[in-house]
């Protein structure tokens, strides 16, 4: 039987072009977004449903399940692809956008998550493949809500493979770097209070020091070509890196111990 993927996040960027990866590959595809009357190009592929989901809203949830599982009679690959990065002072930060952060980056993860275990479980199989980040291992400043939420999906992902493994089910980590996608555009949530001088140093450093990294950025295809490979390559590895810079960070990240690796962060800055 030909496998199927859902999707999360697949209206642009990783979601769309893993979308049509997988796809081109010849596998059905569960294409979810919240706006899916607004896609033009995934609705014409044959063996693709695009489907409503918004992973803060459960009934949403259940319902793109059932109709993927009805469409294409099994899933085998959830890729939990949603998310947005809300970067600022924590102070500027009012409550409801803080929740916001953790209800779509964490919350509605853990969500689609459990709404999708009782088919992996029936069928004693399935692979779980959560976008974390290079923020999930290491952090940039004004960055407490993104990074705190990557973190949290490290740690539960982890977590989540050992008990798991019991019935067939496999988790896999994949940590972009930085990706020529619109998360700086919609995906990109900023807040900042000028009434705050005190912030407005370190507000106008980090965003240079943002801009340097951006300006190595890879495609979605990058992405996508990492995540086939998690899904595909056979193994029980958790982690994958996805980006040249992602490695070059991360390995440095690993090797350096807290003061000197920050303090490179903050040399940059300058």
């Amino acid at each position: 039987m030909t496998q199927t993927i859902l999707i999360t996040g697949a209206s642009s960027g990783i979601g769309k072009t893993t979308a049509k990866l997988f796809h081109d590959k010849g596998w059905n595809v569960i294409a979810t977004m919240r706006s899916p009357e607004k896609e033009e190009e995934l609705t014409q592929l044959e063996n693709l449903l695009v489907a409503q989901l918004d992973v803060t809203d459960p009934t949403s949830i259940g319902d793109a399940i059932e109709n993927g599982i009805t469409r294409f009679g099994q899933i085998d690959v959830l890729l939990n692809n949603a998310g947005y990065g809300a970067y600022g002072p924590l102070e500027a930060f009012p409550m409801d956008r803080i929740r916001r952060q953790f209800d779509t980056n964490v919350i509605g993860l853990l969500a689609v998550t459990k709404a999708v275990l009782p088919h992996f479980r029936a069928r004693k199989s399935g692979t779980i493949v959560n976008i974390s980040s290079i923020g999930g291992q290491m952090t940039f400043p004004l960055g407490t809500l993104y990074h705190g939420t990557k973190f949290a999906v490290e740690g539960l992902s982890e977590a989540l493979h050992f008990e798991l493994e019991a019935f067939g089910v496999k988790v896999k980590i994949v940590e972009p770097g930085m990706i020529a996608t619109d998360f700086g555009g919609r995906s990109f949530d900023f807040v900042n209070d000028e009434s705050m001088p005190e912030y407005q140093a370190t507000v106008q450093a980090a965003m240079g020091l943002m801009g340097k990294f951006a300006a190595n950025r890879s495609e979605p295809k990058v992405v996508a070509d990492v995540i086939w490979t998690a899904v595909t390559d056979g193994t029980d590895t958790l982690r994958y890196r996805a980006g040249a810079d992602a490695v070059e960070l991360l390995d440095s990240r690993k090797a350096l111990d807290d003061a000197t690796f920050i303090g490179g962060m903050k040399t940059q800055m300058k």
